[in-house]
């Protein structure tokens, strides 16, 4: 089998059965799903090389892992992160975010006698709540216009929401105008042109 592969990469030890590590590849992107929302939701946002990993589908998940073999020219795939974000949660981490990506990697390229486990724990043990980590609650904010910038703000700031934890849109002040404006106002909030919201907006 030739060891070229679309990414530009020579591999040495291809899989025999492609079809199959992709399938397994696949089941441990729906696996991590689940616990990077449970991670999300106190306010631990995870992270592969830079991007946030909340909200993404499987395959988005399995697209940011390949990004990353090309840019780093490494064998990072999802068996390894799977296994930082099973450890990841069985810990109690304070509020953070965590790059998996970077500390996968860091253990591929790893001398040390110590297993995945020690290793991730090592990396994030100053993240330990039980370690005194405080948190202070933070307060509400309000935006006084909603325009362009306010609904980019707004829509970061939900994006951002975690656990609850973190600075959260309380109210919306605009100009005093009839109920259209205001749907209007909200529908744009979904569906700009320039930066479209992919997110879920309750009503």
């Amino acid at each position: 089998m030739a060891s070229d592969q679309p990414d530009k990469r020579k591999r040495s030890n291809l899989p025999l059965d492609t079809f199959g590590d992709f399938q397994y590849r696949q089941a441990l992107a729906e696996e991590m799903l689940p616990m990077i929302g449970r991670l999300y939701r106190n306010n631990v946002h995870l992270m592969l090389y830079g991007k946030l990993l909340v909200n993404l589908s499987v395959s988005e998940i399995m697209q940011a892992h390949r990004f990353v073999r090309e840019a780093e020219k490494n064998e990072l795939s999802e068996f390894e992160t799977y296994q930082v974000i099973t450890f990841l949660s069985s810990l109690e981490l304070g509020p953070s975010e965590v790059d998996i990506g970077i500390i996968a990697a860091a253990y591929l390229f790893d001398d040390k006698k110590i297993t995945m486990e020690e290793f991730v724990g090592n990396s994030v043990k100053d993240l330990n709540r039980k370690k005194g980590f405080s948190f202070r609650r933070c307060p509400g904010c309000c935006f006084y216009g909603f325009g362009r910038i306010g609904r980019l703000l707004a829509r970061l700031l939900v994006e951002d929401s975690g656990g609850g934890d973190n600075l959260r849109l309380r109210a919306i002040v605009v100009r005093k105008s009839g109920k259209e404006d205001l749907i209007k106002r909200a529908n744009l909030l979904r569906t700009d042109s320039v930066r479209p919201f992919l997110k879920e907006l309750s009503e």
